[in-house]
């Protein structure tokens, strides 16, 4: 009971830590996170448009990055079309292949589908890269960093306060080649600069009553070739599931995942051809910026994941609340994925309280029952002047003791059942001696 007492406490915010607090009343434990820009690919058509991109729009942002949105959050790959010559051989045939099958009837199950089985699709990965490219998406988030003013001049505010360096400091350190100025911005490159990730999402939809047809179809075929008994009660059966499974449509959604490439020959070239401040305008360096094609993105990997939205159920919400409840968790549940799969996007997070271990991380970062997270103590290199993170021991997901922190649109906060207690973090075994503000990072 002493236990549960204290997780208790711990999760609502009575850690006694000396740090400023959050809106929700908990610690707000001060760290260097990732930086994200996040991009929607425009579709024509599919079932209720406007209410999905609504919702896309209204998701909170994945509260572990930082937000380094840039502007244009979506655009349109067909006025990025994709030419024979861009693709690899083996590409060409599936493209030719999907195009044979369209033209011999898949034209309507393509269009319901709303481009899931569409030959273009597979076009999808070159014309992003040919977006990220003329947009120079790259530039505009180094430019995002440096704070950069219409007259090309640049400054280290934002790099100060997402890294809490001492931005002044850092400024007066360009141009020299003492260890301690090196250092810094080595530092802020490895920490900040260079963990600024891009994920593009498109979303399908595919219609339920196409599939659940496909089905009734196929089982009455196969039905006429048994028995009279049998044949009756599969067709019987047939037409019930139709019934039951034919309501709303499928929402799958692709995400494909971009990392900004920034090392010490990009931060040379940078800091010596293209830095400026205020006080030191030179055109010729505003130009080398804008054309420059040094800074870019490397593709890192691609996830799905899928929700089905079904109107018949009988529940409060409203169609339109259905549907953004699937589309948010959809686009989350991508995300868990992405950072489960993806070391380099895992994100980093501070213990909440070491005695009992939690931290504020739950089911929409994807975490589960027996996930395992390493232990991490922030220090400073002696020899090196940089940051570098020492493991400390392995932790395991309490299942007793997981925050459901999952978008719901109704619901609001959970509510607490019988002796149940209302979670706001979640919990974790093994290891002592852990304090607030060390770091977790889940592993493998």
């Amino acid at each position: 009971m002493k236990k549960i007492y204290l997780f208790v406490l711990a999760c609502i915010g009575f850690t006694g830590i000396t740090s400023a607090q959050s809106k929700d009343g908990t610690s707000d434990i001060k760290y260097r996170r990732s930086s994200l820009h996040t991009i929607l690919i425009e579709t024509d058509y599919f079932p209720r448009k406007e209410t999905v991109l609504k919702a896309y729009a209204k998701a909170p942002f994945p509260d572990r990055y930082n937000d380094h949105s840039i502007g244009a959050k979506s655009f349109d790959p067909k006025k990025y079309p994709v030419l024979p010559s861009d693709r690899s051989e083996k590409e060409q045939k599936n493209i030719n292949a999907m195009a044979q099958w369209k033209s011999q009837g898949g034209f309507d199950i393509a269009k319901s589908t709303s481009g899931i089985i569409d030959p273009e699709a597979n076009d999808l990965p070159i014309s992003i890269n040919k977006y990220l490219k003329d947009a120079k998406v790259a530039n505009q988030l180094v430019a995002k960093w440096y704070n950069r003013q219409p007259d090309g001049s640049f400054d280290m505010k934002l790099i100060g306060e997402r890294g809490y360096y001492n931005a002044s400091e850092m400024e007066a350190n360009i141009g020299k080649s003492s260890a301690r100025g090196v250092a810094s911005l080595a530092d802020a490159g490895e920490e900040l600069i260079k963990n600024t990730f891009v994920v593009v999402s498109k979303f399908f939809f595919i219609s339920n009553e196409i599939a659940a047809a496909k089905i009734r179809d196929a089982a009455k075929a196969n039905a006429s070739k048994l028995g009279e008994t049998f044949k009756k009660m599969i067709l019987d059966n047939a037409d019930k599931v139709y019934e039951k499974t034919k309501e709303g449509y499928t929402v799958l959604t692709t995400s494909f995942l971009y990392q900004l490439e920034w090392n010490d020959s990009v931060a040379a070239v940078f800091y010596n051809d293209m830095w400026m401040d205020k006080n030191h305008l030179d055109s010729k360096k505003k130009v080398a910026f804008d054309n420059s094609n040094i800074f870019r993105l490397k593709y890192i990997g691609t996830e799905g994941s899928s929700a089905i939205v079904l109107f018949s159920l009988k529940e409060k919400r409203t169609e339109e609340q259905i549907i953004e409840l699937a589309t948010i968790r959809n686009a989350d549940n991508v995300f868990a994925k992405l950072q489960k799969k993806y070391d380099v996007f895992k994100p980093k997070v501070p213990l909440l309280t070491g005695n009992p271990i939690t931290a504020k991380i739950g089911m929409k970062e994807g975490i589960d029952s027996g996930d395992k997270f390493e232990v991490l103590e922030q220090t400073i290199d002696p020899k090196t002047g940089l940051t570098k993170y020492e493991s400390k021991g392995k932790i395991t997901v309490d299942k007793e003791k997981i925050w459901d922190n999952r978008y719901n649109v109704v619901d609001g906060p959970q509510e607490s059942s019988g002796d149940k207690p209302v979670l706001n973090c979640s919990a974790f075994k093994g290891g002592k001696d852990y304090y607030p503000g060390m770091l977790i990072r889940q592993i493998k």
